[in-house]
């Protein structure tokens, strides 16, 4: 490759603005792979707004869906004809309760706001995605999990949520009042109303000790089991594995956050992203060849994971991961993500079986995070069905018809694979999977759409995936 060309991509990848949504009726999620025409798009910046929307939706015989940063890609955020109920302006920090770090917002509140409220109190978030950039409604809907292996997954975080019912009235939900709804809607995808604002538990902010080692995947399941399980010493805990083909699935960075005393002031400072026009130039070169592959991966472990070396920072830092470089938008193609939760003591196997598929099937994979779950025992569309590895993969798909079908193809064979290991997948990404497959991987699926039609007879909120399963 000539190095005009190497400079062209640089440019573009550094002056990419991210995904741009038209101002239409079409309403898409992140991904681009889920384009939908709808009635109208409501901007929520009250309670009177979603209630006046609803009242719409009833009188005029039409469905509502609900969105906020639209980053989950498997048609969650609408549906034909629906009303949108776009949530990112209906994002107000109501109270904080200093003393038991109990935070109340409004659902469109990110991670990010959250933390910079919490930080001058000396507090941090308990469960979130790795990223801050997510709506607390939107984390709610999917049930999400973090990296602090001693916690589950975020409903465990939930205090108490209000809810407005498909017929306009308020209620307040929690374990005491409502269990039955509380665990139905953590995690339930919007499909039975919808949040107006939550109480979270935080926890205290505190200063890491960051530390970062190569090791061969068969070793990491033992490594996490002898140092990591069951030691509160640990406040955060994750593991990158090889996306580039010399080393494929093969080598993985494993990085721990050791609680520590130290107590310099500086270290709690909230900090921006650093280096994103370099991680945006390196992944784009992933992008396109093996050999960027292999580039990106011997950076990754030097100027990122910085392997060997010592840092401390606090957990909100901690909590706060670089992203920026990840906005993408080239027309031909997008950026995908995929979850799948394997049993710990199967790692090893499932990982052999994810080597195999990628090759095969020339899958573009640009990067593989491991995370720990433990058993959820709360919510009912529960994926963590025992202690297992979250298995995250981030791909770069074509958006041709083609390619889409090859997409649906190998996905498939991935959740065939976790399935044949006791595992199952995360819903929020993509509606590759067949109805089989999500029953396979969720038994009480159809409990679940029962229960909706329960709490929501006239099935007001619908969106693409409840359309597609149902």
């Amino acid at each position: 490759m000539s190095c005009s060309k190497i400079f062209l991509l640089f440019l573009y990848f550094s002056l990419s603005q991210g995904n741009v949504f038209a101002q239409d009726t079409i309403f898409n999620d992140v991904s681009r792979l889920n384009p939908v025409n709808v009635h109208k798009v409501v901007n929520v910046a009250s309670i009177g707004d979603i209630r006046s929307a609803l009242q719409e939706a009833r009188s005029q015989g039409l469905k509502i869906s609900i969105a906020g940063k639209r980053h989950s890609q498997g048609g969650q955020q609408a549906c034909v004809n629906c009303i949108v109920l776009d949530m990112l302006g209906f994002n107000k920090v109501l109270s904080f309760d200093v003393t038991n770090k109990v935070i109340r917002v409004q659902p469109g509140a990110t991670w990010e706001q959250i933390q910079a409220y919490a930080k001058p109190h000396g507090c941090a978030v308990k469960v979130m995605q790795a990223s801050n950039i997510f709506t607390v409604g939107g984390s709610l809907g999917v049930n999400t999990h973090g990296n602090d292996p001693n916690y589950g997954s975020i409903i465990e975080t939930v205090r108490s949520f209000h809810f407005m019912r498909a017929d306009g009235s308020l209620i307040n939900v929690s374990r005491e009042e409502d269990l039955e709804l509380f665990i139905l809607v953590i995690g339930g995808y919007g499909l039975f109303g919808v949040i107006v604002d939550v109480d979270l538990e935080l926890t205290s902010d505190a200063i890491y000790k960051m530390t970062s080692k190569v090791m061969d995947y068969k070793e990491y399941p033992e490594y996490f089991k002898t140092h990591v399980f069951g030691n509160r010493a640990i406040g955060l805990h994750s593991a990158k594995l090889s996306n580039a083909p010399d080393s494929l699935l093969r080598e993985v960075v494993v990085t721990d956050y050791a609680v520590t005393k130290e107590t310099d002031e500086s270290l709690f400072a909230l900090q921006g992203e650093k280096n994103v026009l370099r991680n945006k130039f390196f992944l784009g070169l992933s992008r396109t060849f093996d050999w960027g592959k292999n580039l990106r991966w011997f950076f990754e472990k030097r100027l990122v994971a910085k392997v060997g070396a010592v840092e401390y920072v606090s957990r909100n830092n901690a909590m706060r991961p670089i992203v920026k470089f990840l906005d993408y938008s080239w027309p031909n193609d997008t950026d995908i993500l995929q979850e799948y939760f394997i049993p710990t003591d199967k790692f090893t196997e499932f990982v052999d079986g994810l080597r195999k598929i990628m090759r095969e099937d020339h899958v573009n994979l640009l990067s593989v995070t491991v995370r720990y779950v433990p058993t959820d025992k709360q919510s009912f569309l529960h994926y963590a069905k025992g202690d297992c590895f979250a298995v995250v993969l981030y791909i770069n798909q074509r958006l041709d018809e083609k390619h889409r079908q090859e997409a649906q193809a190998w996905t498939r064979k991935m959740v065939d694979l976790a399935l044949s290991h006791g595992g199952t997948y995360y819903l929020p990404y993509q509606l590759y999977p067949s109805k089989d497959q999500v029953r396979r991987s969720y038994p009480e699926f159809d409990q679940f759409i029962e229960k909706k039609r329960v709490h929501d007879p006239q099935e007001l909120f619908v969106n693409q995936f409840y359309e597609r399963y149902r």
